[in-house]
């Protein structure tokens, strides 16, 4: 037999280094291995942390702005003809993770160069902190993000968000509201809407008209500033509908700067604020009389003496001093007669029929921002009297429109409203008035104008009635003398009404053209006439000739030839 050979020692030694080798690689890799899977397993956990348990400020996710991606968040807002008033773009905030921040202070003062208007101490405190997120600057311009990246901080990065954004700045701002740097609503449409805003895919649409709502609030500011008062309100109604065409409160706000708006001017005058509005309560004092029977048109009262009630004196401001009729009444707007009809009508009658017309609860609109009426503890007799001419009872704007609204249109009333109203969703509404006593009232109010102390409210072609109310403001309990809440409310066109334009000045101060007075009739009628003669033609309705039908629809004998002598004994 052959014997087998024996490897040679060169052989086996070679062998014993190349197994080496793969031992040694073998274990290289699994210690890379080992390394790769504790340094996946460190991320896991830090991204664990972010996700779930970080703080809520802190964003979900981080990544670049692209503007090829759409992410607005929030439904858009629109007039009722299709005009963007609120909308959400796509914008950069700045967050930076201090922990990898080398020099903080040198990071705050190069930011400053990019971002001009930051707080470097307060950057820098928030870039030296432990925290692995902070927010720098929220919704940055294209502009400030570019300069931002070409400072080349590594620790910064940006968070895409949407910002709300109005585009036509201050207009309707207090009917659309605003809302805060997360897309909150915070008031007006966008915070009663919120929810809705934030998962609806189409537009919302407003029954606003920015049109009207731009003349509204220029013929406001004009008088405001005119008359040097504090503040102002209009309202624009549909009076077969209830939506509101435009809805103002001065001074108003920027919605688009949300964080240095000033609560004072955030306070929404014509559904928030309650007054005491004077005289133009008596066309619900009158309507309530003629509907209850207890006096017709061809009726009167006696205003020749003031009336005295235990230590109160009610006085007529331009007494007449002899029997007045009803018309008469309601032209010279009488307190002295006025006061007769509503304890005519009776207390309990008095009251039931303002709870008809809205007067005693919150008006149901889409804002949050609604006052409740001031109402007196106890209901008596000399509560009955003065608020039958606007005092001791206190009501939003608002109110007054809608009521007024129920009054002129046939006798319905329905809510108000601000979302635009097809003609099938109009609701049936309530009456609270015949068809007979609208069409008495809407004689009543024309009269105003043509003869009485709505005179400047006048519009060519339009038919205007309306009425004034002036009234002493309430500071505590008792009433601020010279500070007056100046108003005229008025409906057009009055042989067939369409819509309700109220003027309303806060602290009006008269005038050398005006004599010293700052009523009803010399500052806020002015204020009507020009709205409705710039509006109408904008909603479509063509000036009206003076026909002997509309004249007729209209005409009403104000003599005191008609009374009857046992009525007139009666009181």
């Amino acid at each position: 037999m052959i014997g087998k050979r024996q490897a040679s020692p060169e052989k086996i030694r070679i062998e014993g280094d190349r197994k080496t080798a793969i031992e040694t690689g073998r274990n290289r890799l699994m210690v890379a291995g080992a390394l790769f899977v504790a340094a996946f397993s460190v991320i896991s956990i830090r991204v664990i942390n972010v996700s779930v348990f970080s703080d809520n400020n802190e964003p979900r996710y981080t990544r670049s702005v692209s503007t090829s991606e759409k992410h607005t968040g929030r439904a858009d807002i629109v007039d009722r003809n299709g005009i963007l008033m609120a909308t959400s773009l796509n914008t950069a905030s700045l967050f930076a993770n201090p922990r990898i921040v080398l020099d903080p202070e040198q990071a705050a003062i190069r930011l400053a160069t990019a971002l001009p208007g930051i707080n470097v101490k307060s950057i820098e405190k928030k870039l030296r902190s432990n925290r692995g997120f902070v927010w720098l600057k929220r919704h940055l311009t294209p502009r400030q993000q570019y300069k931002v990246n070409r400072l080349g901080i590594p620790a910064l990065n940006f968070q895409r968000e949407a910002r709300r954004m109005y585009p036509l700045g201050s207009l309707a701002s207090h009917a659309l509201g605003f809302t805060d740097v997360d897309n909150k609503g915070l008031s007006g449409v966008e915070r009663y809407f919120d929810k809705e805003l934030r998962t609806r895919q189409g537009n919302m649409a407003l029954s606003i008209d920015v049109r009207v709502q731009h003349i509204v609030e220029h013929e406001l500011g004009l008088a405001m500033k005119k008359f040097n008062a504090i503040g102002a309100a209009g309202l624009v109604m549909d009076v077969n509908t209830g939506e509101v065409v435009a809805m103002s409160s001065l001074p108003s706000f920027d919605p688009n700067q949300p964080g240095v708006i000033d609560q004072s001017l955030r306070f929404n005058r014509t559904t928030l604020g309650v007054y005491e509005m004077g005289s133009t309560f008596k066309i619900f004092t009158t309507a309530m009389a003629l509907d209850a029977g207890t006096v017709s048109l061809h009726g009167g009262y006696d205003a020749t003496s003031p009336i005295r009630i235990a230590r109160f004196t009610i006085r007529d401001f331009h007494a007449k001093k002899r029997w007045l009729s009803v018309p008469e009444i309601f032209m010279y707007s009488s307190n002295i007669g006025t006061v007769k009809m509503a304890l005519d009508v009776g207390i309990s009658g008095h009251r039931n029929f303002l709870a008809r017309i809205g007067m005693m609860k919150p008006v149901g609109i889409e804002l949050s921002e609604t006052g409740a009426p001031l109402l007196p503890d106890r209901w008596r007799e000399i509560n009955s009297m003065t608020i039958s001419f606007g005092h001791g009872l206190a009501v939003s704007p608002l109110h007054l429109v809608a009521g007024v609204s129920a009054i002129v249109n046939g006798g319905i009333y329905r809510a108000p409203t601000l979302v635009r109203r097809s003609p099938t969703d109009v609701p049936a509404g309530t009456r609270v008035v015949k068809a007979e006593t609208s069409n008495k009232m809407r004689q009543l109010m024309r009269l105003v104008v043509e003869n009485g102390t709505g005179q400047k409210a006048a519009a060519p072609g339009y038919i205007v009635g309306g009425k004034t109310g002036t009234a002493e403001k309430v500071l505590g309990q008792s009433y601020k003398k010279k500070a007056l809440i100046s108003s005229f409310i008025a409906a057009f066109p009055m042989h067939k009404p369409r819509y309700v334009v109220l003027a309303m000045l806060d602290e009006a101060k008269g005038r050398k053209e005006t004599f010293g007075y700052a009523t009803g009739g010399w500052v806020a009628a002015p204020v009507v006439g020009a709205v409705v003669r710039r509006i109408a033609p904008v909603l479509g309705l063509r000036p009206i000739k003076d026909t002997d039908a509309v004249r007729d629809s209209l005409s009403i004998d104000i003599s005191t030839k008609t009374f009857l002598e046992p009525r007139v004994a009666s009181h």
